[in-house]
């Protein structure tokens, strides 16, 4: 089975393996969640958070294409709770960061935001 890596990605899409996706979504190594509900960081509700939780990573990588749109207090609560890694950085950083750690088998979770 293969690994989901990023193979390209702008502000309005991201090519993960093989799928075009063009909305926000969730990515690990062998999860791709593209029905994630929030369009933007700012429009995030606790439930959202719950999907990524659920897959238990140990780092989380928020990224957004606006680096304006930093993880709320409330995120970044919720994660330190599960005592989860939060790296903020924009789009680009973080796609790049995912590949990396997932090919050093790290448990990382990727929220991008488009």
């Amino acid at each position: 089975m293969g690994v989901n890596l990023i193979r390209a990605y702008s502000t309005s899409e991201l090519r993960i393996g093989e799928q075009v996706v063009t909305r926000s979504c969730i990515v690990t190594a062998d999860t791709l969640i593209t029905d994630w509900n929030p369009a933007a960081p700012g429009q995030m509700i606790a439930r959202d958070l719950e999907a990524l939780l659920a897959l238990d990573p140990q780092i989380v990588l928020w990224g957004a294409s606006d680096s304006q749109h930093a993880p709320s207090m409330s995120a970044r609560a919720a994660l330190a709770a599960r005592s989860v890694a939060l790296e903020a950085m924009d789009l680009g950083a973080a796609c790049r960061t995912f590949n990396i750690l997932v090919q050093e088998e790290r448990r990382v979770a990727a929220a991008l935001f488009l």
